[in-house]
């Protein structure tokens, strides 16, 4: 299965032992994540800012993320979708890796379910159905 995750995902799996760390490692293994330069640029801004990480781990963690995931060039959606345009940027980068699914803790994507054809789940819903 073709995977994105979304940043905040990516974010709770570097910071924290929980349920988005033991997802990364799990999809990781057995699934195909796909990202985009979007979502790593973003994930190494949320770690620096945010977060406070130094600018060398939050490299390393990224580079740790580029080597895991595939990375696509995603293509612009032909209209906004969401309220916040950069949830666009994690649809757009669904779309154009081909994915299955998107994993997602941001409400304004999960409200929608699906996005031409590829769903949206919670870290806690993708596991859930992973387990049926």
């Amino acid at each position: 299965m073709k995977i994105v995750l979304d940043t905040n995902v990516l974010i709770a799996a570097l910071i924290a032992r929980g349920v988005c760390h033991d997802l990364l490692e799990h999809c990781v293994l057995r699934h195909t994540l796909i990202t985009s330069a979007f979502i790593l640029n973003e994930t190494y801004e949320k770690l620096t800012e945010k977060f406070g990480y130094a600018t060398d781990l939050a490299d390393e963690a990224v580079n740790l993320l580029r080597l895991r995931m595939k990375l696509v060039a995603a293509a612009k959606l032909e209209r906004q979708v969401c309220r916040d345009p950069d949830d666009d940027n994690i649809l757009a980068t669904a779309v154009s890796g081909k994915c299955d699914c998107i994993i997602t803790g941001d409400q304004d994507l999960l409200v929608l379910k699906a996005y031409e054809g590829i769903d949206i789940f919670s870290p806690r819903e993708f596991i859930t159905n992973e387990r049926r």
